[in-house]
């Protein structure tokens, strides 16, 4: 079977989101500590990377191009891609709810904390569980069903992402100092710090 460049991108940018996620939920399990705006800012600047890539460029490309591509071919996974569509509607707001908590949190003391914390571990499992009915349902499918006039247009629409977290691209000069800030600075898996 051919391997196709899309398939690999949203692999990798799902890889990376997952890393992003994971590194995130270490820093609020272990919460400000002792260096406050060093925690604040790079959590802003991680949910921030999140409302900018996997929201402004890898959900529109699912959803305008292969999602229906997908169920064009195979109409069985008309019920899983309503689901991840609803998902992509809520995951957008919620990314700007978690910024508003965080900062509430941030400018308003630990009485905000916990809430927080409660929708962050709801959008980190919410996001997790989201990922892996992709990876489970609808690649699959597209590898099974689509044809190769699909796969050419999703190559192309996917490769113009380049997500710098995949490590795969070098930021470009408007993200630098968001990648670098996140990269310098958070705790692997996806950063040094």
């Amino acid at each position: 079977m051919k391997k196709h460049s899309s398939l690999q991108v949203i692999r990798d940018e799902h890889a990376s989101l997952a890393a992003m996620l994971q590194s995130m939920r270490m820093m609020v399990e272990r919460g400000p500590s002792d260096d406050r705006r060093n925690f604040f800012d790079v959590v802003r600047a991680m949910l921030f990377y999140i409302d900018e890539f996997p929201e402004r460029l890898h959900h529109p490309k699912e959803s305008n191009l292969l999602f229906p591509k997908v169920v064009k071919a195979s109409p069985k996974v008309m019920g899983a891609v309503d689901k991840l569509e609803r998902d992509h509607m809520y995951s957008e707001k919620a990314a700007r709810d978690l910024q508003h908590l965080l900062l509430s949190w941030e400018l308003l003391g630990s009485s905000r904390r916990q809430a927080f914390e409660d929708a962050f571990k709801n959008y980190v499992d919410f996001y997790l569980a989201h990922m892996h009915l992709e990876e489970t349902v609808i690649l699959p499918e597209a590898e099974r069903c689509l044809s190769e006039a699909d796969w050419a247009l999703l190559d192309q629409a996917f490769a113009e992402n380049a997500d710098p977290l995949t490590g795969h691209y070098p930021p470009t000069q408007a993200y630098e100092k968001l990648f670098s800030l996140i990269v310098t600075r958070a705790p692997s898996p996806i950063g040094l710090g």
